[in-house]
């Protein structure tokens, strides 16, 4: 658990999937991911991230405001589940509620996962990738100072899919 001046980052709970998946039904919070998720994706998608924290002691966490939300989306990091020029890799990633959005969440709660990646786990470089379309991402990995890297065409998307096109942003820790 991982706690920040006005989150916690915890593990999922039982009680995090229907919020969870309310937030990955929502067009507009998937529209530069994959698109909306059925519930059982979204809840494939919390056992990956409950295992991942399971096998390697770090991943995504389950968010909470305390006094305000119990859950308002998902921040952490996780080994790259595909090959790119970049990887193998070590990559932040975060997904929040939309009505959650523009408060300062998910920087604060990355800011807490890449801290977390550097002194407890030893990370020299943690990365973050997002659709060259995203800039509301790109500006959090900015306020983060990652810095941008190279444009690469995500090898999970087919050719033709616009949301191939990714950027990607690097951080080292000092130092490295």
């Amino acid at each position: 658990m991982l706690t920040t001046k006005r989150l916690v980052l915890r593990p999922f709970r039982e009680s995090d999937l229907a919020p969870f998946a309310e937030q990955n039904a929502d067009p507009e919070v998937m529209r530069f991911l994959s698109g909306p998720l059925t519930r059982a994706e979204s809840d494939a998608y919390a056992a990956r991230a409950i295992r991942h924290m399971a096998e390697h002691g770090f991943g995504k966490f389950a968010v909470e405001v305390p006094g305000i939300a119990p859950f308002i989306g998902a921040v952490g990091l996780q080994h790259t589940g595909y090959e790119a020029s970049f990887t193998p890799a070590i990559e932040l990633a975060w997904r929040l509620h939309r009505r959650y959005w523009g408060q300062g969440y998910a920087t604060e709660a990355a800011r807490a996962a890449i801290q977390d990646g550097f002194d407890r786990l030893g990370l020299r470089e943690i990365v973050a990738v997002t659709v060259l379309a995203n800039l509301p991402s790109q500006r959090v990995m900015q306020r983060l100072g990652m810095t941008r890297d190279i444009a690469f065409d995500h090898p999970r998307l087919a050719a033709g899919d616009p949301l191939r096109r990714h950027i990607l942003y690097r951080l080292r820790r000092d130092g490295a």
